[in-house]
C-alpha cells in the first residue's frame, strides 16, 4: 500500500504517473507507466467497498488524485 501512502501524503494533489512510478517504486525501477493503472483499481476496489464515491480522482491527461474529502 505504498501507493496509497503517497496519494495521502498529499491529499488533493494530481500526481502523474511517472510521478507516482518516482515516488513510490523509484527512479531505478523498469516498470511499464501502466502498473500505476493496476494499481490504482486494486485501491479502488479496495476503499470502495460499501461506498458510493471513488477515493481516487483521475485526472484526464493528467493523472491521479486522492480525493481530500473522502471519508468527511
Amino acid at each position: 500500500f505504498r501507493l496509497l501512502e503517497y496519494l495521502l501524503g498529499k491529499p488533493g494533489r494530481v500526481f502523474s504517473r511517472a510521478q507516482l512510478l518516482d515516488g513510490v517504486w523509484g527512479q531505478a525501477a523498469e516498470i511499464d507507466e501502466r502498473t500505476v493503472d493496476v494499481h490504482v483499481g486494486r485501491l479502488r476496489k479496495a476503499l470502495s467497498r460499501g461506498r458510493e464515491r471513488d477515493p481516487i480522482r483521475t485526472v484526464r491527461g493528467t493523472g491521479y488524485a486522492f480525493d481530500e474529502t473522502f471519508g468527511k
